[in-house]
């Protein structure tokens, strides 16, 4: 068993090699969108159906004129720095108040969303993007409103949560292999790990292997007769395709997902293995110099607090009997 193990740790080694050094890669930054200062565009110059382009991405949009015109389904891009203006007058917003490393554009979301993938993209390996909450959900999330709960209630102890779900195409078919990333979680018994996302987080999407598009779909605790209360809206950032085909999917690791969260993180990260449904796994940390600064046995989800590491990236490895797995987080 140990010579076991040591092998996946061997592989998994060889994997951040991979995972560092991987194939070119373009990153839709939306920064190539023209923009007035604090403005969005969500399709009210090209109603009943538009999109626009950023790197290796197309971003669908339709906005409907009737009714004095509202956008309706797909992407809007926006540089709008409002992070207290609460309600739907401040959807297009994020929470951090500007883009991911301090750019100017990021795109919004909402429910049921695709990105398809052109040029060198189509049909190859998703690196993965940066997303946070927009300003809307994450007011409301956080006071409640007319329509959505105070998220932990009056309490604090309701176990609400708010949940991006991504979805792949490939081949024509809306496959069942999803990455998921909580953007608002309290369900954790110690009240002081509840979370909304405030910051911007990186989603590692290279487990869904090959992609022509992708769905993103909300759900949330919070729900009644008319569906979600919680407003259904996000914010991505530099959306990043590797324009090569498997990466690391051919490889006889096993793909089962980790998430962790939130990335970046300043004390505590959340290491969510619910995915794997296997015993007996170990979690390592390594530095950017591929230096052990952590490690443990891991059973369930884990919190591991790193307000003494030092700043910088960090890879994280699972490893057991059939599984070797890496992802990466930075700490702030």
């Amino acid at each position: 068993m140990k010579k076991q193990l040591l092998s996946y740790m061997l592989l998994c080694i060889l994997t951040i090699s991979d995972y560092k050094y991987a194939n070119a890669q373009t990153i839709s930054s939306f920064e190539n969108l023209t923009l007035n200062s604090n403005s969005y565009w969500n399709g009210s110059s090209q109603p009943m159906g538009a999109s626009f382009e950023s790197g290796n991405a197309n971003f669908p949009n339709y906005y409907n004129p009737t009714y004095g015109g509202y956008w309706e389904f797909g992407w809007a891009y926006s540089n709008m720095n409002d992070s207290i203006t609460a309600g739907y007058t401040n959807m297009y917003s994020a929470r951090p108040a500007i883009g991911y490393n301090s750019s100017s554009n990021y795109a919004v979301g909402q429910q049921n969303a695709v990105i398809k993938l052109t040029g060198n993209a189509l049909g190859k390996v998703i690196d993965g993007m940066c997303v946070t909450n927009g300003t809307y959900a994450y007011l409301s999330m956080l006071n409640g409103d007319a329509y959505a709960k105070k998220f932990g209630g009056v309490s604090g102890n309701d176990p609400d949560w708010f949940k991006l779900t991504i979805r792949k195409w490939y081949n024509g078919i809306l496959a069942n292999d999803s990455v998921t990333f909580f953007l608002a979680d309290f369900r954790f018994t110690n009240n002081a790990e509840d979370y909304i996302v405030k910051n911007w987080n990186w989603i590692d999407l290279k487990s869904l292997g090959n992609v022509d598009s992708l769905k993103f779909v909300l759900s949330s605790s919070d729900n009644g007769a008319y569906g979600m209360n919680t407003p259904a809206f996000y914010c991505i950032d530099n959306f990043t395709t590797t324009d090569s085909p498997l990466l690391l999917a051919n490889s006889t690791i096993n793909h089962n997902r980790f998430n962790i969260y939130p990335n970046p993180a300043k004390d505590l990260i959340h290491i969510d293995i619910s995915q794997l449904k296997q015993d007996d796994l170990q979690v390592r940390i390594l530095d950017i110099s591929e230096k052990e600064v952590f490690t443990k046995s891991i059973d369930n989800n884990e919190v591991i607090n790193i307000s003494d590491f030092q700043k910088g990236l960090y890879f994280v490895q699972i490893f057991g009997n059939n599984v070797c797995l890496n992802n990466k987080f930075v700490k702030e």
